[in-house]
């Protein structure tokens, strides 16, 4: 429904993510079928009951080219680096380690918008060139198209993580057809300034350590750095570039 002067405002992001942090879990349905276990949780939060993604370190299938249990933390880590370049084009994602299946990220969950939403087209189309810069320097490595949500104010959100920062390039994106062509200037400027602002990185790189290695972080700095460089999407391969559906 729109707004009215009666509405309350929306809870900050700060707020959302000590919501997160804090709220009880009150139950877990399964979502949908993949390769790890996903779960919609319900959540007593300050506002009531709501819902966020649950994705604990249990129902993590093992992979031979990332470290074990610690796909969790990569969603984190990809929401820490959104966050600290001022995008805003994921959802809010903390650590759980008291969640019901054990430790797991808990993310906020996407609504999609009303009807009553006018979605500026353009601007989805810009933000996906933005996330699209976003999956090169965190080395997103399974973008699928229906990773790519809208939410309910209309705005670009990205979802699913988990296999990302790994060390070698295994960028996979469902947004390959990109690759060769010039980055737009906004998005080049932004993560200029922020590699270019010593408080900004530090800031990043305390909030990355307990979630990734040194060497992933790294290999973020310098993909960051080959980007700004380059000044173009990376050209994949037609097969291994691309994500495999399910």
């Amino acid at each position: 429904m729109p707004s009215t002067e009666h509405d309350p405002p929306p809870p900050s992001p700060e707020d959302v993510e000590e919501s997160l942090r804090r709220c009880r879990i009150l139950d877990l349905d399964p979502v949908g079928i993949g390769s790890n276990a996903v779960f919609l949780a319900s959540l007593d939060l300050p506002a009531g009951t709501g819902r966020g993604i649950y994705k604990p370190r249990r129902g993590e299938r093992p992979l031979w080219d990332f470290p074990r249990g610690t796909l969790y933390l990569r969603e984190v880590a990809a929401f820490e680096v959104d966050r600290a370049l001022g995008w805003g084009l994921l959802p809010t994602t903390v650590v759980r380690r008291d969640g019901p299946l054990g430790p797991g990220s808990l993310q906020e969950f996407v609504e999609g918008p009303e009807d009553e939403v006018a979605v500026d087209k353009e601007e989805l189309e810009r933000n996906l060139l933005g996330l699209a810069v976003l999956d090169v320097i965190i080395n997103n490595a399974d973008r699928k198209s229906q990773h790519l949500l809208v939410d309910s104010s209309g705005h670009l959100k990205g979802i699913d993580h988990g296999v990302t920062f790994n060390t070698e390039f295994k960028l996979r994106t469902v947004l390959a057809e990109l690759g060769g062509q010039p980055i737009p200037k906004t998005w080049l400027l932004e993560l200029r300034d922020f590699w270019q602002a010593p408080e900004r990185v530090s800031r990043l790189r305390a909030r990355l350590r307990p979630l990734l290695s040194a060497d992933e972080v790294r290999a973020l700095e310098r993909r960051s750095r080959e980007l700004l460089s380059s000044r173009h999407f990376p050209r994949l391969h037609p097969w291994y570039g691309r994500p495999f559906e399910w």
